[in-house]
């Protein structure tokens, strides 16, 4: 059996001699009786290897023999004879972008528009190696110019844009459907804009193509540009009537802004700020670029939105996301951290503070979630607090509204198991210790949490039903008081009391106060409770965070109204 066809080098002397371009030697071939029309095992005859190779003469020769030894209908089929992937002639030769070879073989009558398997054609194999001169003589001879190639459903003027062909453009816009879309409705702007062909995009605009185009699935070209980071091109569509406010998407009315958000592409995101209208920032119905932001954990879009004034609270977009704050989703986002970065910034911003905001600052042994909030907000006096009311500046810190006093007592109160860790961090903020004297404190707290409590209120004159818990817990040995809580308190600690009721704990603890009391400096430690040792946390491996929210939430009481 022969497998000679097998074999890729297996040619016949014609067409090896037309590979080489040797026009001498395939007249002489042919002379012999040599066929032209052999095929190897790729189905490719002489005329391909030669058109292959760019070998005008050796077509010539091989047309000519062509027509001489057959009907003029022989050489039709012959110029237009396909190999096994469905290329002719013609096709090799733009592909390659031999524009003799194929002004010879369009003379010829080869088909113009003969499609291969994948469906390109000649004038697409032109475009897309960017020959030019081939695609103007096809373009001029009449070849289609509209009609769809390959799986995506691409025609010539969407190739010629994705290879940046500028010139190859400049020749298409006049001929070419401006607004052809492929599979996915994408138009040969929105390929400019996704691919930063920022030359091919002027062009296409100048041609009078929509800037404002949308694909399937509801994106412009600008958000395909703002989302990949093309700013010059988001700058011309800008500057040529592209809409920032159309809404991208079936699910929610995405803008630019978003995208630019959602992939940090500072630049573009600046721009869009200054366009985009505002009312996606707060509006019903809306999102806020930040939650986009941070999804991605892009902090840098994060830090330029709070700058530009974006709420940090934005709007509750727990029917359209599931998400209720941009807070609360930057801490759910990450779990195995104490706070992101872009949780530093809101909190900085002045975010509202929930009631499951405070589990994550209250719930667990790592206090840097407490201690970022507490060094920028400040525990206001309850006698000051009248309901909630606009957040205000007390000392260059936002001040916790009411609701927010009450989420962290209710919380706090909730999680006595961790008070070791988060009640000096609250006492010396400026807490009032007096709201934490409560049955369920006294009856779950550590001995030595307790005690350290206690130490920051006259424990001679706490109500009846208090000391009664306390001395029960004397009895079950489940507290070890100091010895000195059995006797009135003294003297240097009443005083202290009484400066801080004067002063208020806020003051007296977070500022400098103190100072310029006129009484020796020793004291001035004294009278903000340094001289108390802190309670030790019991070294037990807490369970992880989402487990200790959802026993929050099943376990949940209002212990304590403020």
């Amino acid at each position: 059996m022969d497998f000679t066809e097998c074999y890729g080098d297996t040619v016949s002397s014609v067409a090896a001699a037309a590979r080489s371009g040797c026009r001498r030697r395939v007249r002489r071939l042919i002379k012999r009786g040599c066929s032209a029309d052999c095929r190897d095992n790729r189905g490719w005859e002489a005329l391909h290897e030669a058109a292959a190779a760019g070998a005008a003469e050796c077509v010539q020769e091989i047309l000519s023999a062509a027509g001489a030894g057959s009907s003029s209908r022989g050489c039709h089929a012959y110029v237009n004879s396909l190999t096994h992937e469905g290329e002719s002639a013609c096709y090799l030769a733009a592909q390659r972008g031999h524009l003799a070879v194929v002004r010879l073989l369009l003379k010829a009558h080869a088909n113009i528009n003969q499609l291969t398997n994948d469906l390109s054609c000649p004038l697409y194999a032109a475009v897309d190696g960017g020959h030019k001169e081939v695609v103007e003589l096809l373009v001029s001879e009449g070849a289609e110019v509209n009609r769809t190639h390959t799986a995506s459903c691409w025609t010539c003027l969407h190739q010629a844009v994705y290879k940046g062909h500028n010139e190859i453009v400049r020749i298409l816009v006049n001929v070419c459907n401006l607004e052809a879309v492929d599979d996915h409705r994408i138009s040969p702007l929105f390929v400019a804009a996704q691919y930063g062909q920022q030359e091919c995009l002027e062009i296409l605009v100048n041609a009078g193509a929509n800037v404002n185009t949308q694909a399937a699935d509801l994106a412009t070209p600008l958000l395909i540009a703002s989302q990949e980071g093309h700013q010059a091109c988001v700058y011309f569509l800008l500057d040529h009537g592209a809409d920032p406010n159309i809404a991208c998407s079936h699910d929610w009315p995405q803008l630019p802004i978003h995208a630019a958000a959602e992939f940090g592409q500072i630049g573009v995101l600046r721009r869009l700020v200054a366009v985009t209208d505002r009312v996606c920032d707060g509006g019903d119905g809306m999102v806020s670029p930040l939650y986009v932001a941070i999804s991605n954990h892009q902090s840098k879009s994060v830090e330029l939105l709070l700058r530009e004034d974006y709420s940090p609270d934005a709007q509750d977009c727990t029917h359209i996301l599931g998400l209720r704050s941009p807070l609360s989703f930057a801490l759910c986002h990450t779990p195995t951290e104490p706070y992101s970065e872009s949780v530093r910034l809101l909190v900085a911003a002045g975010a509202a503070l929930t009631e499951e905001d405070w589990i994550y600052a209250l719930a667990t042994d790592k206090t840097d979630l407490l201690q970022l909030i507490l060094e920028h907000r400040w525990i206001p006096r309850p006698e000051t607090l009248s309901g909630d009311r606009p957040v205000s500046q007390h000392h260059g810190k936002t001040v916790l509204k009411l609701q927010e006093l009450r989420d962290l007592l209710c919380v706090a109160l909730n999680q006595v198991r961790f008070a070791a860790c988060w009640l000096p961090l609250l006492l010396k903020a400026g807490l009032e210790p007096s709201l934490l004297l409560q049955p369920h404190m006294l009856e779950q707290a550590d001995s030595e949490v307790l005690d350290y409590l206690l130490e920051f209120v006259n424990w001679s004159t706490l109500s009846v039903p208090l000391k009664h818990i306390l001395n029960q817990r004397r009895v079950e040995k489940t507290w070890e008081p100091c010895p000195y809580f059995d006797s009135i308190p003294c003297l240097s600690h009443i005083c202290r009391l009484q400066v801080r009721a004067v002063l208020g704990p806020d003051l007296l603890m977070r500022t400098n106060v103190v100072q310029q009391l006129p009484v020796p400096s020793p004291l001035n430690g004294f009278l903000q409770f340094r001289d108390i040792p802190e309670a030790s946390f019991p070294h037990s491996p807490p369970s992880p965070l989402s487990n200790r929210i959802q026993g929050y939430h099943s376990t949940h009481q209002h212990r304590h109204v403020l």
